[in-house]
């Protein structure tokens, strides 16, 4: 399922760039009294839906829709240097719930279909020669939805939200994420430390057959324990195979309790 909302333009324009470019018919049904699209992907009916409020807030997305396996929201996404990026990551709250979702609770995170979406978007970028950034996020805001998924974002201003060109990299990306889905290869793991937008582990993902899930970014170390490392390995949709730690991104007086957390866990990790 793809999910877009009538709070936010790049949403809306990203969702005119779907029906623009994929065969999307309108269903029978309607949700918040906006019709549905839905399209056939092998054998799997895909759709394209529209909410009115926020998508941080769709927590009870779930109940309208059963049997959902992949849920795609295409977004805004905003930063204060208003840097222009293409981004992708999985909700949820690794502490409180400021921004939708629920405290200590994050998504089932699709590790593989936001290698697929990540991919996509930069070369797209590079094709179409977009002065973009092209980046993982960490795990933040809402919903925390007990099924997978994730957020393909443009942003990072007004500017951006309504440049159909790149509106049109996330729609691409949104649809190969959901085309792919069966896809799985390449080995899962857990990223933590570095700023909140990783460009190591989003050089690794795009170089190698290695695709994160959750990541935990520097600034969320401290509110972070045992628990909740041990939630974003089993919520991530495959197995985690390991942790990697971008280690100068890792305040020295976190790291000695950080690794100790890790072997009591009996998790395996690399430096990088």
């Amino acid at each position: 399922m793809i999910v877009s909302s009538n709070k936010d333009v790049a949403s809306l324009n990203i969702k005119k760039q779907i029906l623009a470019n994929y065969r999307f018919e309108e269903a029978a049904e309607c949700h918040q009294a906006n019709p549905v699209f839905k399209t056939a992907i092998k054998y799997r009916e895909v759709k394209l839906v529209t909410l009115n409020q926020e998508s941080v807030y769709a927590q009870n997305l779930p109940d309208f829709f059963s049997d959902l396996e992949l849920v795609v929201f295409i977004s805004r996404h905003s930063s204060e240097s208003e840097t222009p990026t293409l981004s992708v990551h999985t909700p949820g709250n690794l502490g409180p719930a400021e921004l939708g979702g629920l405290p200590r609770k994050v998504s089932f995170s699709p590790a593989s279909a936001m290698q697929n979406a990540l991919g996509k978007m930069k070369i797209l970028t590079n094709e179409l020669d977009l002065d973009y950034e092209v980046s993982y996020e960490g795990t933040h805001h809402g919903p925390s939805l007990d099924v997978p998924t994730m957020f393909v974002e443009l942003g990072s201003s007004s500017t951006q939200w309504n440049d159909l060109r790149a509106a049109e990299v996330v729609a691409h990306a949104a649809m190969d994420a959901v085309t792919k889905f069966d896809n799985r290869t390449g080995r899962i793991v857990l990223g933590i430390g570095g700023l909140h937008y990783n460009a190591k582990f989003t050089q690794i993902a795009l170089e190698s057959n290695i695709a994160f899930g959750h990541m935990i970014p520097k600034y969320a170390i401290p509110e972070i324990d045992a628990l909740i490392v041990k939630q974003c390995i089993e919520r991530t949709l495959e197995k985690v195979d390991h942790v990697v730690l971008d280690w100068k991104g890792i305040k020295g007086e976190n790291k000695s309790s950080l690794v100790e957390m890790l072997h009591k866990l009996e998790v395996p990790f690399e430096k990088v």
